[in-house]
């Protein structure tokens, strides 16, 4: 619950502040007349996520066992490249978000109406569709009934409330901190969401190693225990983890923990010729 809750969190501030970015900007131009235009455009954002999340829950529930697993494994994989790309693409473009929206929206309004939906579309979409994934894979991963749906639910709400205060002038939020941190707890989520598709995979057949175990500490941390659904809700945690599995996990989440907290390197100007000694 915790781990979609996060989830919801992030990806629901993302859009909140995307939203509230071309509201911004169309109060800011004189421009309320278009806000519905966005409105509706957010609202078909909304729909399409919602049904695509329906649409994958919907097709896996029609399969045979081993076609549930290479699917149910194939996405998690997926969705931890999508998750991945979008950390670090709002690592590096965080800064320049409101100037790029601006263009877009500026450009929209010289092309009309349908331009300007589209756009608000566009840019909620994106984040729609990347978090519908990343939670439907990250509940799968937990398999713990309906909790991890409050806690996406509630995430969201949060991320609305947040975004509608920031965008009010109300809160003010380091949003480079925030979004350094929550990156670096998604990049330990999506390990774990990883190391489910690894083993999805191993039950299908696909993937080698089933019964080669790293690790069994079932009888130290029982999967019905508190402290065993803590671990499995938040880390995703297995007492049963595959050598496989457990080499996914560690590989990711040090690869990218060293990426991520790597220093950005400061641009290099040209350098100006050196004057000739007479």
């Amino acid at each position: 619950m915790i781990a979609n809750l996060l989830i919801g969190l992030r990806e629901g501030l993302e859009a909140s502040l995307v939203v509230g970015i071309l509201v911004a900007y169309l109060v800011r131009t004189g421009r309320r007349d278009r806000l519905p235009l966005v409105a509706t455009g957010v609202v078909a954002a909304v729909a399409l996520s919602l049904a695509f999340g329906a649409l994958l829950q919907f097709t896996s529930r029609n399969m045979t066992f081993e076609q549930q697993e290479i699917f149910g494994g194939t996405l998690s994989i997926v969705a931890v490249g999508f998750v991945t790309w979008m950390i670090f693409w709002m690592r590096r473009a965080a800064r320049g978000l409101k100037r790029e929206l601006d263009h877009r929206m500026a450009g929209a309004l010289a092309m009309g109406a349908g331009a300007v939906v589209l756009t608000a579309f566009l840019a909620v979409a994106r984040e729609g569709l990347e978090t519908a994934l990343f939670l439907w894979a990250a509940i799968q991963a937990t398999g713990q009934g309906g909790a991890p749906v409050t806690g996406a639910a509630i995430g969201l709400a949060l991320a609305v409330v947040l975004g509608y205060l920031i965008y009010r002038g109300l809160l003010r939020v380091n949003l480079s901190k925030f979004f350094t941190w929550t990156g670096a707890a998604l990049i330990v989520v999506a390990a774990g969401v990883l190391a489910y598709g690894v083993h999805d995979l191993q039950e299908a057949g696909v993937l080698p190693g089933l019964t080669t175990l790293a690790f069994d500490v079932s009888a130290q941390v029982p999967p019905t225990s508190w402290y065993g659904t803590v671990l499995k809700g938040t880390l995703n945690f297995s007492p049963q983890t595959t050598v496989l599995q457990a080499v996914a996990w560690l590989t990711y989440v040090t690869v990218m923990m060293v990426q991520f907290f790597r220093p950005a390197r400061p641009r290099v100007s040209a350098a100006s010729p050196t004057p000739a000694v007479a």
